[in-house]
């Protein structure tokens, strides 16, 4: 691909003919190739007299390539000089036609996480799982795990504090009914004795 012999960030040095930001309303066209395609929606008019916001669009484009590195300072200043000084949306086109319409999008590769470092969810404790599962057997045992309900709900809570295991909600739920069902028995056999000495 062949470039123009004049730069729209360079003076012009042609003879004669009118500066192509000073009056010309022709379409201007890259040596060997098509006319560059503005970045707006006129694209048919070249010609168009380029508004304020035009002329802004032109200097964010600019400002984007300057600031990938396309654009030296120099050059850069040039380049906003004549975006500025523009007359015709196609003067505007000429001067970002070899720059990207903003910043180039980088995707960034979706990787999956090794399971080394996915949070790692809390093992259940073994003691608290068989305290609720004794609490849950004293109405069918008559209460005769009710004891070892509390006996394991006070160790497994005392381990999940320690080592930061789940299951304290199991745990809490073996005390409650393990004591109940202790609490219990020990009224009827109180309520039992008495009975049995005012009887006798």
């Amino acid at each position: 691909m062949t470039h123009p012999s004049w730069q729209p960030w360079q003076p012009w040095q042609g003879s004669g003919a009118p500066q192509p930001w000073r009056g010309s309303h022709a379409p201007l066209r890259w040596q060997g190739g098509a006319a560059p395609q503005p970045p707006w929606p006129a694209q048919s008019s070249p010609a168009m007299l380029a508004s304020h916001a035009d002329r802004e669009r032109a200097v964010d484009v600019l400002r984007a390539g300057f600031g990938e590195g396309r654009l030296d300072k120099g050059e850069f200043d040039q380049r906003i000089e004549r975006a500025y000084a523009a007359r015709t949306v196609g003067e505007l086109a000429l001067l970002v036609a070899d720059l990207p319409q903003g910043p180039v999008p980088h995707p960034a590769p979706v990787t999956a996480v090794p399971r080394t470092f996915l949070p790692a969810r809390p093992q259940t404790n073994g003691k608290a799982v068989g305290s609720a599962l004794c609490g849950v057997l004293c109405l069918m045992t008559f209460g005769l795990t009710g004891v070892p309900a509390v006996v394991l709900g006070h160790a497994a809570r005392s381990e999940i504090r320690r080592t930061g295991e789940s299951g304290d909600a199991l745990a809490l739920t073996g005390l409650v009914l393990g004591w109940l069902s202790t609490a219990t028995w020990a009224l009827l056999l109180t309520l039992m004795l008495v009975a049995a000495a005012v009887s006798a």
